[in-house]
């Protein structure tokens, strides 16, 4: 017989509200806390990165009577205010993780989610180097910065389950579908190794809109790309067992 899941772990990303979305997501969202533990938001929560687009974001996310934890998309940083979208998105009650993680309870067992925007760059053979001109060295420094910063916040976390959130893919599987030619502006292999180099159970991103839901990491963790054009639903929901990451089973769309 299959054990019961231990956390059950609802997540969607690329919503892109407006400023004219509000209620849109709200009769779904309702339900959600009968169906899961925690709420991860994968970025491209707004249109534009416009403050009004983001207070809708918060209103519709913020109302879930579940932990609920994000990280920023390209979007948001699209008018050049992430930190306002985050400070917006804080206020009212969501976890705005960049290169940090959150620890929380759920019954028997604890639970950590270490998340970052990422970046791109690309994957392994097939990838920017920072060596060259400036622009190239930021594209790719940043990257390598980003990477970094998962690994350590995913390093931080003592719990019994395990989960990394990103915007970015850390992994080509999820991003079959895409054009090949912009696989570099969807994820990066870096994002990949922090995972697997830390006992991840669950990597979850959106931002790849053609993309596949289901993947896995180099290492063999289940990575799911929960953009809402891909899963085509108001939230996913994964079941986690606590420390088993070969069983990670989808049970709603």
């Amino acid at each position: 017989m299959t054990a019961a899941p231990a956390v059950r772990v609802a997540a969607v990303g690329d919503v892109h509200l407006g400023a004219d979305s509000g209620g849109q997501l709200r009769l779904a969202l309702r339900e959600l806390p009968d169906h899961a533990d925690v709420l991860l938001l994968a970025g491209d929560l707004t249109r534009t990165g416009a403050i009004e687009e983001a207070r809708v974001a918060a209103q519709e996310f913020g109302a879930v009577e579940v932990p609920v934890i994000a990280v920023l998309g390209n979007h948001e940083y699209h008018r050049d205010a992430p930190a306002r979208i985050a400070d917006l998105l804080t206020a009212y009650g969501i976890t705005v993780l960049e290169g940090t993680g959150t620890q929380f309870r759920v019954g028997e067992h604890t639970v950590g989610v270490a998340g970052t925007i990422g970046f791109g760059g690309g994957f392994r053979d097939r990838c920017a180097s920072a060596f060259g001109e400036r622009v190239m060295r930021e594209f790719a420094g940043r990257a390598i910065d980003l990477a970094e910063s998962l690994d350590e916040a995913l390093a931080a976390l003592d719990t019994d389950v395990k989960i990394a959130l990103t915007h970015y893919s850390p992994a080509e599987e999820t991003l079959a579908g895409e054009p090949r030619e912009i696989y570099p502006f969807l994820g990066s292999y870096l994002l990949g190794a922090a995972i697997d180099a830390n006992e991840v159970d669950l990597a979850v991103h959106g931002h790849a809109h053609a993309g596949r839901e289901h993947g896995s990491t180099p290492g063999g963790v289940p990575v799911r790309n929960v953009a809402q054009p891909v899963t085509g639903a108001a939230y996913t929901v994964y079941a986690v067992p606590a420390r088993d990451r070969d069983r990670v089973l989808d049970v709603s769309g």
